[in-house]
């Protein structure tokens, strides 16, 4: 068959695999309840609906955003097999959506396999128990437990700042110090141990989001089994690179507790792990190096809005700002903070398979496919949800004619529109999710982003080598990196001068 012909054994392969996934999740999940049918996209495969469309695009926000306008805030998705998922976009419908999330609505099976693996990999050989219950790591991301982490945060950018940034350098590579930083942050504030990242050690566990990066050339099926490589070569190899280390953890904090008894104060994240032995999963940190990637990239582009956040900076001179002015006294600095996280998440959709039906409410009144107008959607259990965090944290309808680009100005110097308001969240963007999944581990990241931030901006002026508007795409793996298109992989060079 022509469809076939130019398919490998690696590619039939994947074919067979979700074949057999697609027909599983239905016999699971098929309910006696019809969700309603909405107008949609067209199937662009018979066999893949528009899976392969939606991976292969390079602005997956305006791919969605152009659904909506053309369908509405609801609309159907064709993704292969006969299988439809339901998009929303409502802000009403995603705050419902969002608040059941975990009861009502839980990951789709691959993506519970990829968050899985990558848990075990992490927690799982820190207690033996895989014990990470939410409630119990709370501490570890309290504002008296982040006042402690933030020397530690300053430490890793001076550091970094001494050994490679004394002089002014041609392309230099943003993202491999920015996970430098981030990964010795989250060692030793989060764990207690040291990767020596900065000191130019390469961890075992950084093997894993190497692996998941995409290839650079491939075809559909090719690229789409290559989440099979990783987990049965990569996930077993760093694990047992992991082991020691993990060990020696354990056996050091455990033996820390016996020696206070009932007076455990440790609030790392290791600590709490080990004290709630018992407790289920429910962890989860945000992508902070990758935010702090493209507010570098935006601020090259913008210079003015560079040189207004080193003026608001220029107050700490010799000093560094306290978790308090970090939080609630530098106004700019929180803005491009904001505006990252709103245009770029490092999490584009949430999708999620309805474990009951149920019922969205509507904002407004929508058309279904056979022209009926409704104000609430039906959902039969084993549907799959897709909530396009993306698109609505830059939707026009709610953000304005501006909401595709980069203004940290919109959260100082002019009101958000009331649709903007009405978005449950934090601070009205969904980047970090909502609801019982609201990402725990938000106010850590935002605390690393911005005394990272704080620290080049006063010591640094950032250039990009091509001009203030290279084009500049997204290279996928586990999560989306920057990429200026004229690199190879997630590359984004910077010119960086230091500051008299």
């Amino acid at each position: 068959m022509p469809i076939f012909s130019s398919l490998g054994g690696a590619d039939i392969t994947a074919l067979l695999v979700l074949t057999f996934v697609a027909g599983s999740l239905y016999t699971k999940y098929r309910s006696g309840v019809k969700t309603t049918k909405l107008p949609g996209p067209p199937s662009h495969n018979p066999f893949f609906g528009l899976f392969a469309h939606i991976r292969k695009s390079t602005n997956q926000v305006l791919l969605y955003d152009n659904w909506a306008k053309d369908y509405g805030p609801v609309y159907s998705l064709p993704m292969g097999f006969g299988h439809t998922d339901v998009v929303i976009t409502d802000v009403k419908a995603a705050s419902h959506f969002l608040a059941r999330d975990t009861m009502s609505y839980q990951q789709t099976p691959f993506s519970r396999v990829i968050i899985n693996l990558l848990i075990n990999l992490v927690l799982t050989t820190l207690t033996p128990s895989y014990a990470s219950q939410r409630k119990a790591l709370t501490p570890a991301f309290s504002n008296a437990a982040l006042r402690g982490y933030i020397n530690v945060f300053y430490d890793s950018v001076y550091r970094r700042g001494k050994q490679s940034w004394s002089l002014e350098r041609l392309k230099t590579e943003v993202q491999q110090w920015m996970n430098s930083i981030t990964l010795d942050n989250l060692g030793i504030a989060g764990f207690g141990y040291n990767f020596h990242c900065l000191d130019g050690n390469k961890p075992a566990v950084t093997n894993v989001f190497d692996a998941f990066q995409t290839p650079e050339k491939s075809g559909f099926f090719s690229s789409a089994i290559f989440f099979l490589i990783p987990a049965s070569t990569t996930f077993s190899s760093t694990k047992t690179a992991m082991q020691p280390i993990a060990e020696g953890l354990i056996k050091r904090m455990k033996k820390e507790l016996i020696m206070v008894d009932d007076k455990h104060t440790d609030k790392t994240i290791i600590g709490l792990l080990i004290k709630a032995e018992s407790a289920s999963s429910g962890f989860t940190l945000s992508g902070d190096e990758i935010l702090a990637q493209w507010a570098l990239i935006e601020l090259a582009r913008n210079p003015e809005m560079q040189e207004r956040l080193r003026n608001e900076l220029a107050e700490f001179s010799g000093t560094d700002p306290t978790w308090e002015q970090l939080t609630l006294d530098l106004p700019y600095l929180n803005a491009v903070a904001q505006e990252t996280l709103r245009c770029h998440p490092p999490v584009r959709s949430i999708p999620r398979v309805a474990m009951q039906d149920d019922v969205i409410p509507l904002s407004d009144l929508i058309l279904t496919k056979a022209g009926e107008l409704i104000t609430e959607l039906v959902i039969a259990k084993g549907t799959v949800i897709h909530c396009p965090i993306g698109q609505i944290n830059q939707s026009d309808a709610l953000w304005g004619a501006d909401a595709k680009e980069f203004k940290p100005e919109r959260w100082v110097d002019r009101e958000l529109l009331p649709g903007a308001k009405g978005i449950q969240g934090h601070h009205h963007v969904l980047t970090f999710s909502d609801g019982p999944r609201l990402c725990i581990g938000r106010n850590f990241a935002l605390a690393n982003f911005k005394a990272t931030l704080s620290v080049l901006i006063r010591n640094f002026s950032f250039e990009l080598p091509g001009g203030i508007n290279p084009p500049i795409g997204a290279h996928m793996g586990i999560l989306p990196r920057p990429r200026i298109e004229s690199e190879k992989g997630p590359r984004v060079p910077l010119r960086i001068k230091r500051l008299e």
